[in-house]
């Protein structure tokens, strides 16, 4: 059966930025543990994770300087299905995408020819840095070859975002309800919540939480495939996936999880559960004519489409969580 919702959740704070109220929700944690007979997780037979990626305040609150549309929504899908779920999901694990104010996708990586910053959501290509257009501050020759290490996979060009998720900065923390689930999860089941950093390194994006965009530069490593994480969410019976956006992190996440799956063992596409509406794409630019490349909602229909036919689940926050 599902489980009724903590006396503490209010759907009306999900968009709000808050101190998590820990003991609180620790101590209603027990109270709930006792009263509906919560086993451990550790008894679980059938182990299932929920892993959401980047449900961060940089992403999921309004205001914040990547807020994908949608977010707030999505969130408040989701919380309901971890709350009600409580008894079926073993682990939860969170990415967090970690970023410095000195990477090459941020503003203050790059400046024209008379020394200002590129705009949020400028497109910087291979033939830019080539001619001046754009000048990276540091690492010019690395730059060059990062963008067109970039253009010849025919993923993404290189896209200057907004500041964001930065170390240290309130839009780096989850998302304050969400905090709040996973601590009542962790009290409640008797297990601890996991959570991954990623994007940390300065020379190359990382929308996948298993590899960044670029694994060399000058012959020198900027990153490698996170066998680590990918093998202990593998361990995993079941793994149901959301968070934002559906688009870039969740979609090159998924790419990831899928061409691994194939080079490894096909039948692990099987443990792969998509919950479609627990994550939004970034809107396409307003650019006329768009590129399709950046036809962001285009791309990521098209990725969920790979996935089923891959033969990853897509399913909803309304479906029932069965164990096999």
């Amino acid at each position: 059966m599902n489980r009724p919702m903590p006396n503490f959740f209010d759907p009306s704070r999900i968009d709000q930025v808050y101190i998590e109220r820990a003991q609180e929700v620790a101590a209603e944690a027990r109270a709930y543990r006792d009263r509906h007979g919560i086993r451990p997780a550790a008894r679980d037979e059938f182990r299932i994770a929920a892993f959401g990626i980047d449900t961060q305040i940089g992403f999921c609150t309004p205001g914040a300087s990547l807020f994908v549309p949608g977010a707030v929504e999505d969130t408040q899908r989701t919380l309901t299905w971890l709350y009600t779920n409580l008894d079926r999901l073993t682990g939860l694990h969170f990415s967090m995408d970690t970023h410095r104010v000195f990477q090459i996708f941020h503003p203050a990586w790059w400046s024209d020819a008379n020394g200002a910053p590129p705009e949020p959501f400028t497109v910087i290509t291979a033939d830019d840095v080539r001619s001046g257009k754009w000048v990276p501050i540091t690492h010019p020759k690395e730059s060059l070859e990062y963008c067109e290490r970039l253009e010849r996979t025919n993923k993404y060009v290189l896209t200057i975002w907004p500041f964001h998720t930065l170390l240290g900065g309130v839009s780096h923390a989850m998302v304050p309800a969400l905090m709040e689930a996973a601590i009542f999860h962790a009290v409640a089941r008797q297990h601890q919540t996991h959570f991954e950093t990623k994007g940390t390194h300065a020379m190359t994006e990382n929308y996948s939480v298993l590899s960044p965009e670029v694994l060399e530069l000058s012959g020198k490593p900027v990153g490698a495939f996170n066998a680590a994480f990918f093998k202990m969410l593998m361990s995993y019976d079941r793994v149901y996936v959301f968070g934002q956006a559906k688009s870039h992190c969740v979609l090159s996440t998924l790419n990831d999880i899928r061409d691994h799956i194939e080079k490894t063992d096909p039948s692990l596409a099987d443990k792969v559960w998509i919950l479609e509406d627990a994550m939004s794409p970034v809107p396409a630019p307003p650019l006329d004519p768009l590129p399709p490349e950046l036809d962001f909602p285009r791309v990521a229909d098209a990725g969920i489409a790979a996935f089923a036919k891959a033969g990853m689940h897509i399913v909803k926050t309304t479906d029932a969580v069965v164990p096999a």
